[in-house]
């Protein structure tokens, strides 16, 4: 059997099941957030109201009853918005944010720091390095990954900014 029809045959029956009904998305709902590295947790909570992130297709906010997806994510900012009316801000390299049924919001991530642990001036002084390495006239290796060193630093001065 083809795997389109084999795709076409589970999608069928999948739709013969019930399916919780679906509204908008729902500010006075929590979110369950997970926020993970490869190593460790860096932050978990049942209390999230919104969770802003970094996408690849464009920047989104995620609330509760958010249809389910998986986003790539670029480098950039991770804002969680608690219900307290607190905020919390991360710097995030790259990663995947899915988001789950039933409110879970899961964002796995290769590095992540805290945004007030990074400073403006020293952030411009290590993209000014980057980029003459990356124009520079040495080894192509050492040029693209001077290149994608810049880029994570461009980022990182957007959000300081």
């Amino acid at each position: 059997m083809s795997s389109l029809r084999l795709l076409s045959s589970a999608a069928r029956r999948a739709s013969s099941l019930t399916l919780g009904r679906r509204g908008y998305a729902e500010v006075n709902e929590k979110l369950k957030l997970s926020l993970v590295l490869p190593h460790q947790a860096i932050f978990t909570s049942t209390d999230v109201v919104q969770v802003n992130v970094c996408a690849e297709a464009g920047d989104m906010g995620i609330l509760a009853n958010h249809v389910p997806s998986i986003e790539a994510l670029r480098p950039g900012v991770v804002e969680v918005i608690e219900a307290a009316g607190g905020s919390k801000k991360w710097f995030v390299s790259s990663g995947f944010a899915t988001v789950h049924p039933n409110n879970k919001l899961t964002i796995n991530v290769v590095e992540a720091a805290p945004l007030e642990d990074f400073s403006l001036e020293t952030v411009r002084t290590n993209l000014q390095e980057a980029l003459k390495v990356a124009g520079g006239s040495g080894a192509e290796a050492d040029k693209v990954e001077a290149r994608i060193e810049a880029d994570v630093y461009e980022a990182l001065q957007y959000a300081l900014a």
